[in-house]
């Protein structure tokens, strides 16, 4: 009986140990692998890409001169309002002349003396080489009076050279505007003691205003074209955003590319020019300059939420074989809820638009229908 009992008890632990093991042998070996992640794509198509850079810009005259006298005085003319406009030519203030005009008399009177002087040497000289031909005078009278005769010719150039100094200064004691523009408010007032390089006021012109920008040195190639087409292939191009916000109403001209990079910055500037008949466009005035930009038929763009940034670069993930794979890319402007790829992608790559949150590289993915490619275009 006691025999039965123990063989009983055994064979219930073999048949324990044998479901124990057949238990065990169901459950896998490994870590189960991630369900498989749930996005949305679409297609990279490339079209015809319009759309605009802005750029910060002052207005700056083409041609601007701080108005300093040549000369010391007390001013004792103003011929203008602040503000007005001027002509070439204009006169704008008159230094004290009685100094200068002075000046002038008496080297107009040291040039009669001297011409006086060179007249009798002349006579002299002529007399003496007469005497001297007839050998009636000792040679050394004839060359002291020829020698005579030159100091004296020396001394008429030295004398008109000293009029015409004191004419100048004369001349610089009425100032005159240098070219049409508009002049600013006077910083000195009738009465006021003046120094040559003392700040009178300043002349600019206004009509066309110029607007710089900055470009960065990677835009070099593109406005470079812009400039090389001239001003029929910039109509529209370049546009003005008043400080108020609204558009200014004429159209710009790029004028100028700066010759040299800021090696501080990396960027260009480049100069471009309105018409400004009626003055909106003020010397210093801050404005926005909007540049439209037509890309051609090989503009690529993805929806802008496609984009993952990492440490100042971009990134977008690729369908292929239902795994995701992250790409570098290079961008563009954004258009609105899209922006353009310059690199990285090529037509017909499927990019993952919803779900990139959840993504790493090479994850399994369950692609759910492709949505339509995006617009071509955009304005």
């Amino acid at each position: 009986m006691r025999n039965s009992l123990q063989w009983i008890g055994l064979t219930s632990v073999v048949i324990s140990v044998s479901l124990f093991l057949a238990s065990c042998g169901d459950k896998p070996t490994g870590p189960a692998a991630p369900p498989a992640v749930a996005v949305n794509v679409t297609r990279v198509t490339t079209g015809n890409a319009t759309y605009y850079d802005s750029y910060p810009a002052t207005a700056t005259p083409l041609n601007q001169v701080d108005i300093k006298p040549q000369v010391a005085g007390n001013i004792v003319g103003i011929y203008f309002r602040d503000g007005q406009q001027v002509r070439k030519g204009q006169k704008l203030y008159e230094i004290d002349q009685q100094q200068y005009s002075a000046a002038v008399e008496q080297a107009k009177a040291n040039l009669a003396v001297a011409q006086a002087n060179l007249a009798k040497s002349q006579q002299d000289a002529d007399r003496y080489q007469e005497l001297a031909k007839q050998d009636a005078i000792a040679r050394q009278t004839l060359d002291h009076a020829l020698a005579d005769l030159e100091a004296n010719k020396r001394q008429v150039e030295a004398a008109k050279a000293g009029v015409n100094a004191v004419q100048t200064n004369l001349n610089y004691s009425i100032i005159y505007a240098p070219f049409n523009g508009t002049i600013g408010i006077s910083q000195v007032k009738v009465g006021t003691a003046v120094y040559p390089q003392t700040l009178l006021n300043s002349v600019s012109t206004d009509d066309p205003m110029a607007v710089d920008i900055a470009i960065d040195q990677a835009e070099i190639p593109m406005f470079t074209k812009y400039f090389e087409k001239g001003p029929k292939g910039q109509d529209s191009l370049f546009t003005a955003v008043l400080p108020d916000g609204s558009v200014y109403p004429h159209p710009g001209q790029l004028y100028t590319l700066d010759r040299s990079v800021d090696p501080t910055t990396g960027t260009l500037r480049a100069r471009i020019t309105f018409p400004n008949p009626k003055n909106e466009l003020r010397a210093g005035l801050t404005t926005n300059i909007r540049v439209k930009h037509e890309a051609g038929d090989s503009s690529m763009l993805i929806p802008y939420k496609s984009v993952v940034e990492q440490l100042g670069e971009y990134f977008v993930f690729i369908t292929d074989n239902g795994r995701a794979f992250q790409k570098k890319v290079t961008l563009g402007t954004k258009i609105n809820d899209k922006i353009v790829v310059r690199s990285g992608l090529k037509p017909g790559d499927e990019v993952v638009t919803d779900g990139v949150q959840k993504l790493r590289d090479s994850i399994a993915i369950q692609v759910g229908p492709p949505k339509p490619p995006a617009a071509a275009a955009a304005k």
